[in-house]
């Protein structure tokens, strides 16, 4: 079973990618692991002119790698193989395309994630993702 675990680097995401790995005897098969981090672009306009593509690539890249550390690290601590990708764009629109491109059979995410007004509402990703995919979606508290 190929799950995606979206990880922007809260603990919310953590927690759900510990689910993952806690229940694993529950999937069907063996267990192929996704993780993607969405990186939100940060150069619009006239910034464009001061910054090469290859310096936001590089950024982004750097940005993404950092926040996929730690999961990287429990995946490879439960002896489980993960596949990891870095994106730009809209978080919610990245990961269900992800997740169409990859086979994905289900998606497993946190609640809330690194956004400003996480605390307050279901997190505006997740919601936003449950209406882009098809996909089973496990929301983790």
């Amino acid at each position: 079973m190929k799950i995606l675990v979206p990880i922007d680097g809260s603990q919310s995401a953590l927690r759900a990618l510990r689910h993952v790995l806690a229940n694993r005897e529950r999937y069907r098969g063996p267990l192929e692991l996704r993780l993607i981090n969405v990186q939100l672009p940060v150069a619009s306009g006239g910034v464009k002119m001061f910054i090469s593509q290859e310096q936001l690539t590089d950024f982004y890249q750097d940005e993404g790698e950092a926040a996929l550390a730690a999961a990287r690290e429990m995946a490879r601590d439960a002896g489980i193989p993960v596949h990891a990708r870095v994106g730009v764009g809209d978080p919610a629109e990245t990961i269900a395309q992800f997740a169409r491109d990859a086979s994905c059979d289900m998606i497993v995410m946190g609640t809330r994630g690194t956004g400003a007004v996480g605390s307050l509402i279901l997190g505006s990703v997740a919601t936003k993702l449950i209406h882009l995919t098809d996909l089973p979606v496990l929301l983790v508290k």
